[in-house]
């Protein structure tokens, strides 16, 4: 049983070096052209349906890998809300971001109040498990997500996957070995590529 994270392909906004957050954000070219490439990854590991942030550019990454795929939206695996710096030079927003493991940023969310709405995800997704054969499964989010996902599958801690610097990599994954462990929370192993920053 695996679950596949992908960050959505490089946007107009990531080009600029703006934090995006709960803007929705489009694709850029080259963007368009790794969701290309992610329709590769998609198909080699057998993906059986993708779960998305839905803000634009994550539904946008999702549908250009995937288009014949069922694509459910959930609001929960959305970024980090930045608050008043929705928008902000992304230098200026990731500057410290341990500053904002508990603190909210101005008018918005703290690191783990956002990882702790993507455990909601999670929970369901293990209870989903129990009564379907949805898995592998490809969740496309962003760096919020992914530090839920590691959190709440991987059991890492938030504090130390804050401090890691940022890089990209082509996916990650959580395994369990049988059914019955995944609805037991944090007991995924992480295969398929090496542990990162976001």
């Amino acid at each position: 049983m695996a679950v596949w994270f992908e960050t959505h392909s490089t946007t107009e906004d990531n080009e600029r070096h703006i934090a995006t957050g709960w803007h929705p954000g489009a694709l850029s070219a080259a963007g368009r052209r790794q969701a290309a490439d992610l329709a590769h990854r998609v198909e080699e590991r057998g993906i059986r349906r993708i779960y998305s942030s839905d803000l634009g550019r994550a539904v946008e990454t999702a549908r250009l890998a995937a288009p014949t795929l069922p694509l459910y939206l959930d609001w929960r695996l959305r970024e980090c809300h930045y608050g008043a710096w929705n928008g902000a030079d992304a230098a200026r927003v990731h500057r410290d971001r341990g500053q904002f493991l508990d603190h909210p940023y101005p008018g918005g969310e703290s690191w783990r109040q956002a990882v702790t709405r993507v455990g909601r995800f999670v929970e369901d997704l293990c209870r989903l498990a129990a009564t379907e054969s949805v898995f592998p499964v490809l969740v496309v989010g962003h760096v919020a997500t992914r530090l839920g996902l590691a959190v709440h599958l991987g059991g890492e801690s938030l504090e130390n996957l804050l401090d890691r610097p940022a890089r990209w990599q082509p996916g990650w994954s959580w395994v369990w070995e049988s059914d019955a462990d995944a609805p037991s929370g944090p007991r995924g192993r992480q295969a398929g590529y090496p542990p990162s920053g976001p």
